[in-house]
């Protein structure tokens, strides 16, 4: 619930309300109708509160820590049953934080091989023209791969 709203109301809606209170009931009967109405709140809460008391004592001791939000199903599956297994939990995402942080590391690693890798790759094609011009037609001649011996398998590109 955002801390702004009271009972599910944010401040526009009860503003609106209260004119809407002062136009039907009039500004004579509004405090009465209030009271009546901070009355009914708290013998509802009363009652609430009551129901839970009544119900903590009957569950036993295991359950004094219970509020009314423990009775949504999936947060007392969360509680009881969960509540052994967090410890666990807590380890199991401890390693994978590890994990990422080597993996990480790892990626890093691998970014600055791939780049030492491209440089080289890069200064060996920036010397390979010049060594060609150097060297007589017949040997780039013979430098040309052979062709393929394999006819080459048509790939229908749409197809994919």
């Amino acid at each position: 619930m955002v801390p702004h709203e009271f009972l599910g109301i944010g401040a526009g809606e009860l503003m609106l309300l209260v004119v809407l209170g002062v136009i039907f009931f009039g500004p004579e009967r509004l405090p009465e109708l209030s009271r009546k109405a901070a009355k009914v709140v708290h013998v509802v809460r009363l009652f609430a509160n009551q129901a839970t008391q009544q119900l903590r004592n009957e569950l036993g001791p295991e359950y004094k820590d219970l509020k009314l939000t423990d009775l949504n199903p999936k947060t007392l599956i969360q509680k009881t049953l969960l509540s052994d297994i967090e410890g666990d939990l807590d380890d199991i995402k401890k390693e994978l934080n590890g994990v990422k942080n080597e993996l990480t590391g790892s990626v890093a690693d691998m970014e600055a091989a791939n780049k030492d890798v491209k440089s080289l790759v890069n200064a060996s094609l920036a010397a390979a023209p010049a060594a060609a011009a150097t060297t007589p037609d017949e040997t780039v001649a013979e430098a040309k791969p052979a062709e393929p011996a394999v006819p080459e398998i048509p790939w229908d590109t749409e197809a994919t």
